[in-house]
């Protein structure tokens, strides 16, 4: 099913299982939350065929890659310095970064704390954007129910997650994917505060076109593995974000940029990342584009694969 070279990559104290391949410039891809570097199966070989080298770990917690046990141990400066960490590893003195939902938020700070080494970022489905409250604010009533509130209690999420790993990522995948009913992401909040997620999120009746059964089998295989307490502990420090990187407070991404999303996600409806699109503008030097796709959710390498491929390959031009 993914039969790529993957190798043991040390870095900033851990180790990284990641596909390894290709010859040329160095690419990171990164994913986010529920996924692995799967999710790029669609992208990982054009990029090499238009002349990169590849690098596609599990994130810290995810898959075969270590998964310390302290919540801590997942803040954004330790997820970030994973990554800066892959280059030296592999003998290279710079990266390009690209990296999707959690992965585009440790690209972006990626960018930020190593300047030096790292030459551009891209990020797909979550912009950077800097604020004076934690990420996670909706705005909500106390009574109603938010998934990143019900993420914080160690052991509550993983129990119901981990007790139907199948339904709970066809639910998750489904629910904020393009073919969903528009909002649908966002609904989840209309549901009572002692909600548990898999009540908040609706189930296809038929798997989506860019799933197929193998795909989904493969993913149930991993984090029947791997567990998701290293997954949810990424939620578990967005309280922190600004604390363990307060010198980038007002600082601004230096290294040229882009940003790729689907126009049917829900993620840029929270109310956090109202007016992102100027945001974006303002905390990048040098915004190359920003490209909307369309029918895409928050899914979009693999909702879109074709017009996202050809989006980061757009990129990866400009900077080689």
């Amino acid at each position: 099913m993914f039969n790529r070279n993957f190798q043991r990559i040390k870095t900033n104290g851990i180790e990284l299982n990641a596909v390894v391949e290709g010859d040329g410039p160095l690419v990171l891809l990164l994913h986010g939350f529920p996924q692995c570097s799967f999710l790029w199966r669609h992208q990982i070989d054009p990029i090499i065929e238009a002349g990169f080298r590849v690098v596609v770990p599990d994130q810290r917690g995810y898959g075969s890659s270590d998964a310390p046990n302290e919540v801590s141990a997942y803040n954004i400066r330790e997820l970030a310095n994973d990554i800066a960490g892959i280059a030296p590893a592999l003998g290279v003195d710079e990266f390009i970064v690209i990296g999707h939902d959690w992965g585009a938020v440790v690209a972006w700070h990626t960018a930020l704390l190593h300047e030096t080494s790292c030459k551009a970022v891209m990020g797909l489905s979550v912009p950077y954007m800097r604020s004076e409250e934690p990420p996670e604010a909706t705005n909500l009533p106390d009574d109603q129910f938010w998934y990143i509130d019900y993420f914080q209690e160690p052991g509550v999420a993983e129990t119901e997650i981990e007790g139907d790993v199948r339904r709970a990522l066809l639910a998750v995948y489904y629910t904020i994917s393009g073919d969903s009913p528009p909002g649908s992401w966002i609904a989840q909040c209309e549901h009572p505060k002692d909600s548990k997620l898999l009540d908040a999120l609706l189930m296809p009746e038929n798997l989506p076109s860019w799933l197929n059964e193998a795909e989904l089998d493969y993913y149930v295989q991993v984090f029947e593995k791997s567990g998701f307490r290293g997954p949810l502990n990424w939620y578990r420090n967005l309280s922190v974000l600004g604390e363990v990187t307060p010198e980038l407070k007002m600082k601004k991404v230096a290294q040229p940029s882009a940003f790729v999303t689907g126009i049917e996600d829900d993620v840029l409806k929270y109310p956090v990342f109202q007016n992102w699109m100027e945001g974006m503008k303002s905390f990048m030097s040098d915004l190359r584009f920003i490209t909307r796709i369309e029918g895409a959710g928050h899914w979009v390498q693999v909702e879109r694969h074709k017009e996202t491929t050809r989006e980061i390959l757009r990129f990866l031009e400009m900077v080689r």
